[in-house]
């Protein structure tokens, strides 16, 4: 019995990458401990606990729908054969019904922070659900994507402060940019299936090599922002070390991932996102522990 739950539970965390959790969560903690800096708060772990059930019902709402829009195209294409709805590991009356369990779960949330958490929640997630559908009309699709997980540091700090600031939406910018950049590496991999059934990329339109300088280019204005936010912010050492770090592990990517050699997409697109998004985490909250 216990095999047999823990297997269902693998394949709903499966479904929704759970893993991929690691983009959006570490800048909504940034966006929490910049909200708590700006206010001069005291860490409430309430409001905390909070941020952290909207980033993954958001998250799990935006992945199970995908899944469920694209279950025709995850069927024909050879890469995505095995996810769990083409494969029947889960049905697709199970899968609505978790979608609805985490749309309902994330509202919920929104309702126990504040009232203006509460009223955007809507707008979040036609946000993060109406990406599915960008893919079929535009190749602006990655940035779609990138705005859906740049809602989390913004989200995080209006959890704390309910007020709009600069500073945070300068740090949503650059996971947009950071986020449609990697993305546009990731597609590389459907690039051929995209053109067959006449689904829209960067790739699929300008081909390898002008989608890999493309990705290039917004990765600049990424590390831009970023840079942007600690000039107007209260910073120390550590957070440029963390800044240092985010955007060598950034650039890094474009020299392991060439025209000739896409065999490390993976690890450009998983690993090294992942590690630099994890690292100028903590080296933020290193600075912030030290300075605040």
């Amino acid at each position: 019995m216990a095999s047999h739950v823990f297997k269902k539970l693998s394949n709903y965390a499966s479904l929704v990458k759970i893993s991929h959790t690691i983009f959006s969560l570490p800048f909504a903690i940034i966006g929490f401990y910049l909200a708590l800096q700006n206010q001069s708060a005291a860490f409430d772990f309430l409001t905390f606990l909070l941020i952290i059930a909207c980033v993954f019902f958001a998250r799990s709402s935006a992945m199970s729908f995908n899944r469920i829009i694209d279950r025709k195209y995850d069927k024909l294409n050879p890469r995505t054969q095995s996810r769990d709805i083409p494969s029947g590991k889960i049905s697709l009356k199970n899968a609505y019904i978790f979608l609805c369990i985490n749309i309902i779960g994330f509202i919920v949330a929104t309702y126990f922070i504040n009232p203006l958490c509460f009223f955007l929640s809507p707008i979040a997630l036609i946000v993060v659900l109406g990406y599915s559908f960008t893919k079929r009309f535009t190749f602006f699709a990655h940035f779609v994507l990138g705005l859906g997980l740049s809602l989390a540091p913004i989200g995080a700090y209006l959890a704390v402060t309910a007020h709009f600031d600069f500073i945070p939406i300068l740090y949503s910018l650059a996971v947009l940019f950071w986020v449609g950049g990697f993305d546009i590496i990731y597609a590389l991999s459907d690039m051929n299936f995209d053109r067959e059934h006449k689904l829209h990329s960067i790739p699929q339109h300008f081909g390898i090599n002008k989608s890999l300088i493309i990705s290039a280019i917004i990765h600049i204005f990424s590390f831009a922002f970023i840079l942007t936010a600690g000039l107007l912010g209260t910073v120390g050492l550590i957070y440029w070390i963390g800044v240092l770090i985010f955007g060598s592990l950034l650039f890094y990517q474009h020299f392991i991932v060439r025209p000739k050699d896409l065999s490390r997409i993976n690890l450009a697109f998983f690993t090294l996102n992942g590690i630099s998004s994890v690292i100028f985490m903590v080296f933020f909250l290193l600075d912030y522990y030290i300075s605040f």
